[in-house]
């Protein structure tokens, strides 16, 4: 039998190799992905160069921008196209460790949330870029040309990208709440007019400072915060009844 040192150090190993399967397969993905870095970006950029006038165009500002940022954009679509092997990586780490029921509550949320982080994020590219792009340049005082730096463009997106994958996982963080007994459908319901004002600040907080952006962050994040609630009086009445009442 084992000791507990034993077993510890068996724990480490194994999280250094699936943290070295990771790192390899984000590896392979970016070589696959950097021959077309150029183009990545120029799909990326399309939003913004489509509500330019006619002749504009973005600018390189440092003598490096225009190889590190098609190289991070790259990178940003390794991680995304990495992101089943990833989230592979992790679950076999820690399903060893779970029960049955677990696993089986477990695996269509992983399916789930990458399916939704992705979907936030084609929300954002799709949806949102026009319109803040429409606004951002509608609003430049005449004789002002807009031309965007392409790296602070990056990181802008980057930032809008992030901040709408996060929020498309709003249902999957109250379906584990209620799951895992943290908290009941009940209080979630009683906590609404909180959640909404919340969205909406986070919403002021990560769009410019245009109503129809923010609203296009906060809507979705309060109608997914009810959509988690849905799921959850169904895949979390077990962990409901299992909570023991305050005393």
């Amino acid at each position: 039998m084992a000791t507990p040192t034993e077993n510890f150090i068996s724990h480490l190993i194994e999280l250094r190799d699936r943290l070295l399967r990771i790192v390899i397969g984000l590896l392979l993905v970016f070589v696959a992905f950097f021959p077309f870095a150029n183009e990545i970006y120029a799909s990326l950029a399309a939003p913004l160069l489509s509500k330019l006038p006619a002749g504009g165009q973005m600018i390189a500002t440092a003598v490096t921008t225009p190889f590190f940022v098609p190289m991070k954009v790259a990178m940003m679509a390794a991680f995304v196209a990495a992101l089943p092997h990833t989230l592979y990586q992790i679950w076999a780490f820690v399903a060893p460790g779970l029960y049955a029921h677990e696993k089986k509550f477990m695996i269509p949320m992983i399916f789930a949330s990458s399916l939704l982080f992705l979907a936030g994020m084609a929300f954002a590219y799709f949806l949102v870029f026009p319109v803040i792009f429409g606004f951002i340049v509608g609003t430049a005082p005449q004789g002002v040309a807009v031309m965007t730096d392409i790296g602070n463009y990056l990181d802008f997106v980057i930032t809008l990208f992030l901040a709408f994958g996060l929020a498309f996982e709003v249902p999957i963080a109250v379906v584990m709440a209620v799951r895992f007994g943290w908290v009941t459908t009940q209080a979630l319901q009683e906590a609404r007019g909180y959640v909404i004002v919340g969205a909406f600040v986070i919403g002021a907080i990560f769009t410019p400072p245009d109503i129809i952006s923010q609203f296009m962050l906060a809507v979705p994040m309060w109608l997914l915060y009810e959509l988690g609630i849905v799921v959850a009086k169904f895949t979390g009445r077990k962990s409901e009844s299992t909570i023991i009442p305050p005393i």
